[in-house]
Formats: C-alpha cells, structure tokens, sequence
C-alpha cells in the first residue's frame, strides 16, 4: 500500500500519516528536510521535536536527502515526512534558489524519479506526507514560485504511485 497524505501547513497531515502506520511492527521514519534549519531556527526545532515525541519508540528514524536510497534500505513500513522539506532541502543543496532553472532542474527531476521508483517497488507500506500549496495566492518572489511549481511536479509524480492519495483539512482526511 502506498499513500500519499497531503494538506496545509498544521492541517494535521502529519498526524494522520503517523496514525496509519500505528499498528505496524516497525516503521522508518524517513526525515528529509534541511538540517540546518533544526540548529539555527528554535521554532523549527520545537515543531521537530513534538514530532518526535509522539512517535512510537519502535520506530527507526533516518534523516537524509536521499529518499531512494532510504527507502531502498529499509524494511516494512515507511513514512517519509515530507516531500516539502525535501525538495526545499534539494534546491538549497544544488543552489537552486540563486542560479538559472533549467541548470539544475534536471538533476532535481532525477532524483525524484528514483524516489518514485524507490517507492513504487517496495514490498511494505509507504505513507508520504506533503504540502499542499497550489490553492493559493501566486507567491510574491521567485523562490516562492520556484517551490510552488516543482512541489506540485513532486507531488503528482508521487500521487501517481500511490494507491490512495487523502487531503487533511482542519486535522480530517478526505479521499481524493
């Protein structure tokens, strides 16, 4: 079963994700997102570590850029939380946020082929949590449009592997 849970910032994704994967034996939590802004930003740090807490000890965390490969390398379930921090996390990595698209976008696209194809040829249960920020406003500056642009390119790439995709609004789940 693959699912991908997507919603708004604080809508509750990512305690509905958590709560699919509840009754497995064990789980790897894949972290994705930007090392950096866990040390430098206190707020961030709280979110991370209220996330943590509420995480069943059995569970295995791994924190890493590379979704692939972390989802090559683990068994059973995985939860990867979330596509946003990730892709934030790629285009700080390839200085994406500064220099030319089409300079770095295909190194981008490449990377999210092999995750998708990572998670579509694992044997257990993979429940991704996403953003979901196209239901807005066209954002202001150029990095704010990048990222809405390629999240929704990451977010239908991996929506189409997936056997259900759900919305969280106001911490309800709907089926799309």
């Amino acid at each position: 079963m693959k699912v991908l849970v997507t919603g708004g910032v604080r809508s509750g994704k990512s305690f509905h994700a958590e709560s699919l994967l509840v009754a497995e034996p064990h789980v790897t939590y894949v972290a994705p997102g930007p090392e950096a802004d866990v040390a430098s930003d206190p707020e961030w740090a709280a979110r991370v570590a209220i996330h943590r807490a509420r995480r069943p000890a059995h569970w295995d965390t791994v924190e890493t850029h590379d979704i692939a490969a972390a989802v090559r390398d683990s068994e059973g379930a995985i939860l990867i939380d979330c596509l946003g921090t990730w892709l934030t996390a790629v285009i700080d990595e390839l200085d994406g946020w500064d220099q030319l698209r089409e300079d770095w976008e295909p190194v981008l696209i490449d990377r999210l082929g092999d995750a998708v194809e990572a998670i579509a040829k694992h044997d257990g249960t993979v429940v991704a949590v996403t953003n979901e920020v196209g239901m807005s406003v066209v954002p202001e500056h150029r990095s704010g449009r990048v990222f809405r642009d390629l999240l929704g390119i990451v977010n239908q790439r991996v929506a189409q592997e997936c056997d259900d995709v759900l919305l969280v609004v106001a911490g309800r789940a709907l089926r799309l």
